[in-house]
C-alpha cells in the first residue's frame, strides 16, 4: 500500500484536550495536563506559524447532539477551564468528534488527512496511555509517518505511558521527540 500523503506535509493532532476533567480518573491527569499545556501552546503556535493544519480530534462524551462549540463552552464552564483556555482551536482549527480511543475509529480523519495530502501526523493531547496509542497504531497501519513529543501528551499511569511511548517507537516507527524537536514544514495554502 502506499502512503497516504506527502511525507513532509505534517498535521497537528490534538486529542481530547477539550475536557471538562470530570470524570474518574481526572485527579491524577490533571497535574500532568497542567505540565503538557504550556508546552502544546507553544506547539500549537508554531504549526500555526507554519500553516500545517490543526486538527482537534475530541471524545463527544457520549453527546450525541453536540458538536465542537457545545464541547467547547462546556469545558471552558468547569473548574479547569484554565487548561483549555490556551490551547483552544482558532478559526483555522479544525475538529473531529470520536466516540472511542483512537482518532480513526468510525471518524472522517483519514479521509480529512488525505483530503490535505498530509503523510506525517504529530500526535499530542491526552491519555498517552491510551488514545494517544491507540491513534499512532491506526495511523501506522494507514502508513503515514507518526512524531510524538513525549511532553506533550498528558498521562494518567505515567509507567504505562513510557511503556506506550517505547510501544510506539519499536513497533510503529513512531519518532519519540520533544515538543522543541517537532518541526513544520512551512506552507504557503
Amino acid at each position: 500500500m502506499e502512503r497516504q500523503g506527502d511525507p513532509t506535509r505534517s498535521a497537528l493532532i490534538v486529542i481530547d484536550m477539550i475536557n471538562t476533567y470530570d470524570h474518574e480518573d481526572a485527579e491524577l491527569l490533571v497535574p500532568s495536563v497542567e505540565q503538557v499545556v504550556p508546552v502544546l501552546t507553544e506547539l500549537l503556535g508554531r504549526a500555526r506559524e507554519a500553516n500545517a493544519p490543526v486538527i482537534y480530534v475530541n471524545d463527544n462524551f457520549g453527546l450525541w447532539r453536540s458538536h465542537h462549540g457545545e464541547l467547547l463552552d462546556a469545558a471552558l464552564s468547569r473548574q479547569h477551564a484554565h487548561l483549555i483556555e490556551p490551547i483552544r482551536p482558532d478559526e483555522r482549527s479544525l475538529f473531529v468528534l470520536k466516540a472511542r480511543h483512537s482518532v480513526f475509529f468510525e471518524t472522517p480523519l483519514s479521509y480529512l488527512l488525505w483530503s490535505l495530502d498530509v503523510g506525517h501526523v504529530v500526535l499530542t493531547g491526552q491519555v498517552t496511555e491510551q488514545c494517544v496509542l491507540y491513534s499512532a497504531l491506526d495511523a501506522h497501519i494507514r502508513h503515514l509517518e507518526v512524531t510524538v513529543p513525549r511532553d506533550a501528551v498528558a498521562s494518567i499511569h505515567p509507567h504505562l505511558a513510557s511503556a506506550a511511548l517505547e510501544m510506539m517507537e519499536r513497533n510503529m516507527g513512531a519518532r519519540i521527540t520533544t515538543a522543541k524537536e517537532t518541526e513544520f514544514e512551512p506552507r504557503e495554502d
